[in-house]
Order: structure tokens, then sequence, then C-alpha cells
């Protein structure tokens, strides 16, 4: 870099006889073109890893909220319709408890 900085002077002290502006201007471009040579020399640089996120998007938290309450709908639906049948139950069997009594003291 020291030796861009030694032809930038050498270009404003060449120039002495231009106004200022015009100095300026030369030693601007003279960094500019050493500042393009170095970058000619640097390699490319290439990255080797993966830059994906590793969190979930919100468009899977939603999929997933949704398919919890889903499953949650139909874990309620499942246990009233076994409510449902054990109560049904239990009255067929008091009824058929009945009609037994009743066609045993008949019979007797």
């Amino acid at each position: 870099m020291s030796d861009a900085l030694d032809k930038a002077e050498q270009a404003v002290r060449a120039a002495e006889t231009d106004t200022a502006a015009v100095q300026l201007a030369m030693a601007a471009m003279e960094l500019a073109k050493v500042a393009q040579q170095n970058q000619a020399q640097a390699p490319a640089h290439t990255c080797q890893h993966d830059h994906r996120r590793q969190g979930r998007s919100a468009g899977e938290w939603l999929g997933i909220a949704c398919a919890v309450c889903v499953g949650g709908v139909g874990i309620a639906f499942a246990s009233l319709a076994l409510a449902i049948l054990g109560g049904v139950a239990a009255i067929v069997v008091l009824v058929l408890r009945d009609m037994w009594r009743d066609m045993q003291r008949k019979g007797r």
C-alpha cells in the first residue's frame, strides 16, 4: 500500500502547475488504479459451508399449530364418543338385567 501512496504523491508533485482540484483528481485516479490492481491479484473467496437458516420458518410453525389444534379437536370428539358409548352401554346392561330378572320371576 505504501507503494501506491508513493505513486500518488509523485503524481501530485508532477501536477504542481495544475490547480488543486486537478491535483486531487489525479491522485484519486492513481489510487483507484492501484486498488484495482490489488483486487485483480487477490483470489476470489468462495464459501464452502451452507448458509441456510437452522430454525423453522413462520409457515412451518403455523402448520404445526394447525395440526395440534386439529388433533386436539379430534381427541375431544373421540373422548366424547367414548363417554356416550359408556353411558349407552350402562343403560343397555341395566335394561337387560331388568329383563333377565323379570323372566326369572315369571318362569317360577
